[in-house]
């Protein structure tokens, strides 16, 4: 009898940088955790605020509290986007995110610097100091997790 060729298509290996990331996103979990995190200190940021700069201290700490808080969400965002897509999309929006993100900062803290209810001083202390202090606090947790995996931080130790 006559056989029959059956041709395989020969798909070529995608590159590393074409693949997609299917698997779960941690960026909303983490994001949720800044958040919630920064809501925990956010009173006594206001109340140093307001002991140092009275109502434009307090008015202040609460601009950039939503500037970061923000920032953190469309950062999460952004980067959950982009893994589900490709590999390399993610580490473009993971570079230029940031740079246009902080920009946007800029133009927001710009924007209101000469108005009677901005306090310049804890304005720049708390972007700076909340930014940093909210990711070495998750860094934390974060680094402990990807080390141990069948380790998650209890709900005390967060």
């Amino acid at each position: 009898g006559r056989q029959r060729l059956v041709s395989a298509t020969v798909r070529p290996k995608p590159s590393p940088m074409q693949m997609q990331d299917l698997g779960p996103a941690p960026e909303a979990q983490v994001a949720r955790d800044l958040v919630r995190h920064g809501l925990m200190a956010l009173p006594v940021a206001l109340l140093l605020g307001a002991i140092g700069w009275g109502t434009a201290g307090v008015a202040s700490v609460a601009y950039a509290y939503g500037l970061i808080l923000i920032n953190f969400v469309v950062a999460a965002a952004l980067l959950g986007w982009a893994a589900r897509i490709s590999l390399g999309l993610l580490m473009g929006v993971c570079l230029f995110g940031f740079l246009i993100r902080m920009a946007l900062i800029t133009v927001a803290v710009l924007l209101v610097l000469d108005q009677p209810w901005v306090a310049p001083v804890p304005l720049g202390v708390t972007l700076i100091v909340t930014h940093l202090g909210l990711l070495f606090w998750e860094t934390k947790f974060v680094s402990a997790s990807l080390a141990f995996p069948g380790l998650k931080p209890s709900a005390e130790d967060q």
